[in-house]
């Protein structure tokens, strides 16, 4: 797997306040990634789901495997993506298709991501760093400054959203403070299917 995502166990433990203050620190490390003036290129071999397709998303480019599946299964636990997910899905593929993805929680294999504009190339399970070598090649040949400033003028068309990202941050922290968080948490980890009741 390329990530897929957090270590669950260790959410129970989080009260509210906790959960929010994990998910601005998840949001500043994705954002040091999204910002860096030199080019990070995603090579996805396999599952990046919840925080890894989050992490996928934080870079500039994203190369996938055949075998490669994104999603998004926070929902299935009673939370949502808490790392800037709701945001950059939105961005990349629409927000009718990122909603759907959301609220289902269904994962999307790497043709159908590279189809939506989730990733940028589809290769065969092993080729994946090649290509990613390739494309970071390329953008070395050319200025360096102009490749920085490309990064940041693109950044700056979605500063609009940034109340989306705080919006995240705050639902996120009053998710993992729920009672549907602790039995999706709970049903997840004894493998049975929650019993939500809104709570």
């Amino acid at each position: 797997a390329f990530v897929a995502g957090a270590d669950i166990k260790e959410f129970l433990a989080l009260d509210a306040a906790q959960g929010q203050a994990m998910a601005q620190r998840g949001h500043n490390i994705f954002f040091s990634i999204e910002r860096f003036p030199k080019p990070v290129i995603a090579a996805v071999n396999g599952f990046a789901l919840g925080g890894g397709c989050e992490l996928a998303m934080a870079c500039h480019l994203r190369v996938a495997t055949e075998n490669a599946r994104f999603g998004q299964p926070e929902v299935n636990l009673g939370l949502i993506p808490g790392y800037g997910g709701t945001q950059r899905l939105i961005q990349y593929i629409g927000k009718s298709k990122a909603i759907e993805l959301l609220m289902t929680a269904d994962m999307i294999g790497a043709e159908e991501a590279y189809r939506l504009g989730l990733v940028n190339y589809v290769v065969p399970p092993g080729e994946e760093t090649a290509k990613a070598a390739e494309l970071i090649a390329k953008i070395a040949s050319k200025g360096p400054v102009a490749i920085a400033k490309v990064i940041e003028s693109v950044n700056a068309y979605f500063q609009y959203n940034e109340d989306g990202f705080a919006c995240e941050v705050q639902a996120f922290g009053v998710a993992t403070g729920t009672e549907d968080f602790r039995e999706g948490a709970a049903a997840f980890i004894e493998k049975r299917k929650p019993d939500f009741k809104g709570k």
